[in-house]
C-alpha cells in the first residue's frame, strides 16, 4: 500500500487489525485527495471533515483499547445524496431542495455506522436519480477521473459516488439502482458495482424514485469489498416491507469456490451488435478468461432484445417517479433539469389501466426469462455497450442502461466488474447478471474473475 487513498477496503481492515494503518491517517489522507481533486471532479455534494476526522479519532482509540466494534470499524464510506441522514441535508440532486433537512437516517446508514464505518460525505446524483449519463444541469456533472482534460461521461444516476471512489477520495460509497444507476458509474468509472435484488437491503430513508424497483448497493474497487459492504446493510427491516422474509445471506464462504463446472451464457448476435468494438472484445476475452477456468459458456434463446425490455422499465420508472415528484415537475417556476423533467413526464399521462397493463406485461416477461435461463448459472453482457463518452456527445434522449435495466425489470441481481482498458486509457466492463437472491453467485464468479485477471487493480493515472 503505498498510497492510502487507492487501498482496497480489506487493505485497510487488514492495516487497522495489525496496527500498521492509522484510521486517523487514514482518514486525513482521503480528507487531503477530496481538498486536492474534488474542486475539479465534483463528487461531493458536502464533505463531512470534521465530523468524520473526530469518528476516526474515536476508532484509532477504541482499537487501541481493544473495543474495536469489528472489522469496518474506522474505514471511510461515501453516501449518495439521495440518502437520508438525520440533521444533514439530502438534496436529492435537486436545487429546489439544498435545504432540505433530512429528519430520519436511512436504515442502511445506521446498518454502516454500527459497524463501525465513518461517513465522510454526501455525493452528487443526477435530479431525483433519474437517469444514466450522470448529467446535472444545475448541480453540476462529476468529472470522470479517467480522463481529465475531456468532461466525459461518469455514469448515473450514481455519478458522485463512482466518481469518489475512482479518484482516491473514499475506498467504497453507496448508490441506488433502478435501471443501472449503480452498475453504470461503477463501469465508467472502473469499479465493481452491486446491484442487489429487492428486498435484500432497506430502502427505508432512501428518496424513492421506483419503489418497484429501488435498490441499494456499494461501489467499491474489489469484489471482496463489495461483499463486506453488502453483509454490513442486507437482512430484513420493520421499516421496509420488500425486505420481509429476506434472510441473511452471507456470501463470504462461497466467494473462492471459483466457477469450475458452472454454466455461463453469452449474449446472442443480435445484442452484440450494438456494442462497441473494444467494448466487445474485452467482453470475448471475459468469457475466455472463465472458460480457461472450468466453466462452461453456452448459448441460451431468449424471448426478446434487451433494448425493448428497457423501454418497459422507463415506463414503470416515469409512472412511479411521477408520483413522488410529479408536483416539482410540473412547478415550471422551479428549476428542474430539463433533461429529467421528461423522464419523470413519462408517467403524467399514463392511466391506472396502463401502468396495470405494463406491470402484468412485467410478470409474463419475468417468467418467459425465468424458464429460459432456468438452466445456466450466469448470464453475461458487458455492462455498458460503450466506453464513457465526452459530454458532448450525449443524446439525452436516449439512455446508456441497454444492458442493466432489463435486471431489474426481471428483479435479478447483479455486479459490474472492470474487464478491460481501451486504447484511450477508458475502463471497460462485464455485467454478471443472476437469479434473483442469488447475490452469492454473482459475488463468487465476479471473484474468480477477479483473481484470474488484473483490471480491478487500475487506477486513473493523473490521480
Amino acid at each position: 500500500m503505498t498510497d492510502t487513498a487507492f487501498s482496497t477496503v480489506t487493505e485497510l481492515i487488514d492495516g487497522f487489525a495489525s496496527g500498521a494503518l492509522s484510521p486517523v491517517a487514514v482518514m486525513d489522507r482521503y480528507l487531503e485527495q477530496i481538498a486536492t481533486h474534488d474542486d475539479k471532479l465534483h463528487a461531493f455534494v458536502a464533505v463531512y471533515a470534521n465530523d468524520a476526522r473526530m469518528a476516526a479519532e474515536a476508532a484509532e482509540k477504541a482499537q487501541g483499547s481493544g473495543h474495536r466494534v469489528g472489522p469496518l470499524h474506522g474505514v471511510p464510506i461515501a453516501m449518495k445524496d439521495i440518502i437520508d441522514m438525520e440533521g444533514r441535508v439530502t438534496t436529492g440532486g435537486s436545487m429546489p431542495w439544498c435545504d432540505r433537512i433530512s429528519t430520519t437516517t436511512a436504515t442502511l446508514v445506521e446498518r454502516l455506522v454500527a459497524s463501525g464505518m465513518i461517513v465522510i460525505g454526501k455525493t452528487h446524483t443526477v435530479e431525483f436519480a433519474m437517469g444514466g449519463w450522470g448529467t446535472n444541469q444545475h448541480m453540476g456533472t462529476p468529472w470522470n477521473p479517467w480522463d481529465v482534460e475531456v468532461h466525459r461521461t461518469p455514469g448515473g444516476s450514481s455519478a458522485g459516488s463512482g466518481v469518489s471512489v475512482a479518484a482516491g477520495m473514499a475506498p467504497c460509497a453507496i448508490g441506488t439502482d433502478t435501471g443501472g444507476s449503480v452498475r453504470l458509474p461503477a463501469a465508467w468509472c472502473g469499479l465493481v458495482g452491486l446491484k442487489t435484488t429487492i428486498g435484500r437491503i432497506s430502502t427505508h430513508g432512501v428518496l424513492p424514485l421506483a419503489s418497484t424497483l429501488d435498490t441499494p448497493g456499494p461501489m467499491c474497487r474489489t469484489v471482496e469489498d463489495a461483499a463486506l459492504i453488502y453483509n454490513a446493510m442486507q437482512g430484513p427491516d420493520q421499516k421496509d416491507p420488500h425486505t420481509k422474509g429476506v434472510n441473511f445471506e452471507d456470501p463470504l464462504p462461497q466467494l473462492r469456490r471459483g466457477v469450475s463446472g458452472l454454466r455461463l451464457a453469452r449474449m446472442g448476435e443480435r445484442e452484440r451488435e450494438i456494442v462497441d468494438a473494444e467494448v466487445l472484445a474485452a467482453y470475448d476475452a471475459s468469457l475466455e478468461c472463465l472458460a480457461g477456468q472450468g466453466a462452461k459458456i453456452v448459448d441460451v434463446t431468449l424471448p426478446g432484445r434487451f433494448t425493448g425490455l428497457g423501454a418497459v422499465t422507463g415506463k414503470i420508472i416515469g409512472a412511479e417517479g411521477y408520483l413522488f415528484v410529479g408536483d416539482r415537475v410540473d412547478d415550471m417556476s422551479l428549476q428542474i433539469d430539463e433533461d429529467v423533467r421528461p423522464r419523470i413526464w413519462v408517467g403524467k399521462e399514463m392511466s391506472a389501466r396502463e401502468y396495470l397493463e405494463i406491470l402484468h406485461q412485467r410478470e409474463e416477461i419475468k417468467r418467459a426469462y425465468d424458464e429460459a435461463l432456468c438452466d445456466v448459472d450466469a448470464y453475461l453482457t458487458p455492462t455498458t455497450a460503450t466506453p464513457a463518452i465526452p459530454l458532448s456527445e450525449v443524446d439525452q434522449d436516449e439512455t446508456p442502461a441497454t444492458f442493466t435495466r432489463v435486471v431489474n425489470l426481471l428483479d435479478r441481481c447483479a455486479l459490474s466488474i472492470p474487464n478491460g482498458i481501451t486504447a484511450h486509457g477508458l475502463p471497460t466492463s462485464l455485467q454478471i447478471m443472476c437469479d434473483a437472491y442469488d447475490e452469492t453467485m454473482a459475488l463468487r464468479i465476479g471473484f474468480a474473475f477477479q483473481e484470474a485477471t488484473n483490471w480491478v487493480n487500475r487506477v486513473p493515472k493523473r490521480l
